[in-house]
C-alpha cells in the first residue's frame, strides 16, 4: 500500500494511524532539509542535528493530535523554533536576516501567524502603555499611522529633532522590553 503513497499529506495520515514506515518516508524526506535550514540559523553540527530530531520526536509523540495541512511548512517552522528555544536558553544573541522574515511569511500557516501577531500586538501595547503618553503618541504615529517625523511634528507643533528623539527612546524601550526574535521580527516589519 504504502508504493502508492507519494504526497506528503497521505505519508502523514498514515503516521497518524501508527505507520512508522511512513514517518520513515517522511524522516528520510525532510531530515536533510530541516538540518540545513537549523544549520543556516546556528552554526553548530550537533545541535542543529539535536533539534531536527526532537522536532521529529515530538511530531510523532503527538502525531493524534497534530492537524497539519503543509508537512513541510509546519517541520520548517518547528525546526526554526526549536532553534530559537536553544539559543535564548543559551543567552546566544540571535540574528537573523532578511530571508528569515521572507520564508515566516509563506512557510508559517495562517493560524500561527494570527496567534503570534496577536501575541505581539498585545505584549506591545502592555510595553507602549509604559511609556509618556506623548512618546507613545509619536511612536503610533510613525509606526502605525506611516507618518514621517516632519509630518508629525507639523501634527503636533514640536520639533523635529523632538520627534526623532522620543522615537529613539521608544525603539530603545521597546528593545529593552522584547529580548526575544518577536521585536526583530516587528522592527523589520515596520
Amino acid at each position: 500500500m504504502l508504493e502508492l503513497i507519494k504526497t506528503d499529506i497521505q505519508l502523514w495520515h498514515a503516521v497518524r494511524k501508527d505507520d512508522e514506515i511512513a514517518f520513515n518516508m517522511l524522516f528520510d524526506r525532510y531530515w536533510v532539509s530541516l538540518y540545513k535550514t537549523a544549520h543556516y540559523y546556528l552554526d553548530d553540527h550537533e545541535v542543529c542535528a539535536e533539534a531536527v530530531n526532537d522536532v521529529f520526536v515530538s511530531i510523532w509523540n503527538r502525531r493524534k493530535e497534530l492537524e497539519i495541512e503543509s508537512f513541510f511548512n509546519f517541520m520548517q517552522t518547528s525546526v526554526r523554533f526549536q532553534i530559537y528555544k536553544r539559543r535564548k536558553a543559551a543567552k546566544l544573541d540571535i540574528v537573523f536576516n532578511d530571508s528569515l522574515i521572507a520564508d515566516v511569511s509563506y512557510q508559517s500557516n495562517e493560524g500561527e501567524i494570527r496567534i503570534q501577531q496577536t501575541e505581539i500586538n498585545n505584549q506591545l501595547n502592555g510595553h507602549l502603555d509604559k511609556l509618556p503618553k506623548r512618546c507613545q503618541e509619536i511612536f503610533e504615529l510613525s509606526r502605525f499611522d506611516n507618518l514621517s517625523n516632519q509630518e508629525i511634528a507639523d501634527r503636533l507643533q514640536i520639533s523635529k529633532r523632538t520627534v526623532e528623539n522620543q522615537l529613539a527612546l521608544a525603539v530603545k524601550h521597546l528593545k529593552v522590553c522584547f529580548k526575544h526574535i518577536y521585536l526583530l521580527i516587528f522592527i523589520h516589519l515596520m
